[in-house]
């Protein structure tokens, strides 16, 4: 009899371990394949990537460059720059706030100066001074997980001192990044996401965006029904609130999207029984309605693709940048980490005319994500006059810095063939002109990269000329290499850099495509 029970119980786990096999094997091999992005290593060393200009396979639109500002920053989030002009960033894993100087102005920094240490998971940033130039006072505002601190901020040294508990915060499960900014009207606001996926909160503070007096005081609402709304800013063009929404997940790949926001204040954005624009969210809520529960909530302005993350969003200001850039908007897509197949890690720029009506979306940067994992995921964005723009990484833990080149990279070689986009075949003729600091023993190195940054052809371009000399100098190189499958690729023109030390790299990109087969 026992050996009757006995046989019986282990078949039935046996039948049990196949029928879960059957059922559960599927969705555990698309967990894993979505998250590996995420978890997996950046596929080359940091040391063997050319930083400058750049050596990742990144690809930008023409007259677009990007170099590394500072690296060594691991799990860094938001930025912001002081009262003196120098770059401030939270390294929200390491419970500190940094400050990345650049006082020889080549547009490197120089150090890392730790402002504040000790926190729980800084996030969000903001500075407030009072007084003239001649005598200020500052304060540093940095959002903890669990509360808004202030500190004195020495403009000389960049440390704080002084510390002071603005707002607590409420903390626990679900998401924990706080975000904080003053707004047009001086008032501090606060974004604290949700507890969980998707759920009725407890807590009125969570999902939503509250705004204060600089002191704390007269905390309120300002908008609710957001899931979280990591990242907002205002608009350049008329001063109204624009944020970024993650949606729920579990609803498939596809779904819900996420979301870009026009924040109005007292408006509820529907989460968590509504989505996108005003979709009923049924698999959560299973109530019966006379009348649909989403009418007077606030739709999405902009729906975009469900679980690309969107986090950092930045106004594209009018000097120093291409025309038709002027007044959209640049998001950085953080990248899914519950999709089949991975999503997001790249910055899309969004056209907007110019009452903000929404007109497209196109990529402006891409190359993070590759078919081995992502070399990286971009975080914050800040742009500038004069066509400048940083971004945080808080994968590989750096953050770049992109130009928009009216000389500067023109400064050093001219790509007279292939034009950015150009459709290239085998053999391929690269020919320009370089500054005779460009060459070593009058030559430097050229490569050939598909969309996944793998090498497909290399060569040596040879000076055409006296190449001892600070003038101009032409160039050709032949490259030989089998089409891709994939439509694009990169065209990398390497300075030499016989000293071997990264501070004398540099590199010009040209992105290319590949004939369609």
């Amino acid at each position: 009899m026992k050996k009757y029970i006995i046989v019986v119980f282990g078949s039935a786990v046996v039948v049990a371990a196949v029928w879960g096999t059957i059922v559960y094997l599927p969705k555990l091999v698309s967990f894993v394949r979505g998250v590996k992005p995420v978890i997996s290593p950046p596929p080359q060393s940091l040391a063997s990537l050319v930083f400058n200009s750049t050596g990742l396979p990144l690809t930008l639109p023409p007259g677009f460059s990007i170099s590394i500002f500072a690296k060594n920053l691991p799990d860094a989030r938001v930025m912001t720059f002081d009262p003196s002009g120098r770059l401030v960033v939270s390294l929200t894993s390491e419970g500190k706030v940094v400050a990345l100087p650049d006082e020889d102005v080549n547009h490197q920094a120089d150090r890392s100066i730790t402002v504040v240490q000790g926190l729980k998971n800084p996030h969000g940033l903001a500075f407030d001074c009072q007084g003239n130039a001649a005598v200020q006072q500052c304060r540093l505002y940095v959002a903890d997980s669990d509360q808004i601190l202030s500190f004195a901020y020495d403009q000389s040294t960049a440390l704080a001192s002084d510390q002071k508990t603005i707002d607590t915060l409420p903390s626990g499960a679900g998401h924990f990044t706080r975000t904080i900014a003053f707004g047009p009207d001086g008032r501090l606001y606060v974004s604290t996401g949700s507890s969980c996926n998707v759920c009725n909160e407890a807590d009125s503070r969570r999902a939503a965006i509250y705004s204060m007096n600089k002191d704390g005081s007269d905390f309120r609402q300002y908008a609710g029904g957001l899931r979280n709304s990591v990242f907002f800013t205002w608009s350049l063009a008329d001063g109204r609130m624009w944020g970024t929404e993650m949606g729920r997940d579990y609803l498939g790949d596809d779904l819900p999207p996420d979301e870009i926001n026009i924040l109005k204040v007292g408006s509820n954005y529907g989460w968590p029984i509504c989505y996108g624009h005003n979709i009923h969210d049924t698999n959560f809520d299973k109530n019966v309605y006379i009348q649909d529960p989403c009418n007077g909530k606030e739709p999405s302005h902009i729906d975009l693709p469900a679980h690309s993350a969107p986090l950092g969003l930045a106004f594209v200001p009018q000097q120093g940048w291409p025309q038709e850039y002027q007044g959209n908007l640049l998001v950085a897509y953080h990248g899914s980490w519950n999709r089949t197949t991975p999503t997001g890690y790249k910055i899309i720029r969004i056209k907007l005319d110019a009452k903000g009506n929404y007109l497209g979306t196109e990529d402006f940067i891409t190359g993070w994500l590759t078919k081995d994992g992502a070399l990286g995921r971009p975080v914050d964005i800040i742009t500038q006059p004069g066509g400048i723009m940083y971004i945080s990484d808080d994968k590989i833990g750096v953050i770049y810095r992109v130009t928009y080149d009216q000389g500067e990279a023109a400064q050093f070689v001219h790509v007279k063939q292939p034009q950015p986009q150009d459709v290239v075949q085998s053999p391929l003729t690269v020919a320009g002109e370089a500054r005779g600091s460009w060459f070593f023993e009058g030559s430097f190195p050229i490569k050939l990269l598909d969309e996944q940054g793998h090498e497909l052809a290399h060569a040596i371009a040879t000076a055409q000329g006296d190449w001892m000399t600070d003038n101009f100098v032409p160039f050709t190189a032949k490259l030989d290499f089998t089409p891709p499958l994939s439509g694009s690729g990169t065209l990398i023109l390497q300075k030499d850099n016989p000293s071997g030390k990264p501070e004398n790299d540099a590199s010009v990109n040209v992105p290319i495509r590949f004939p369609t087969k």
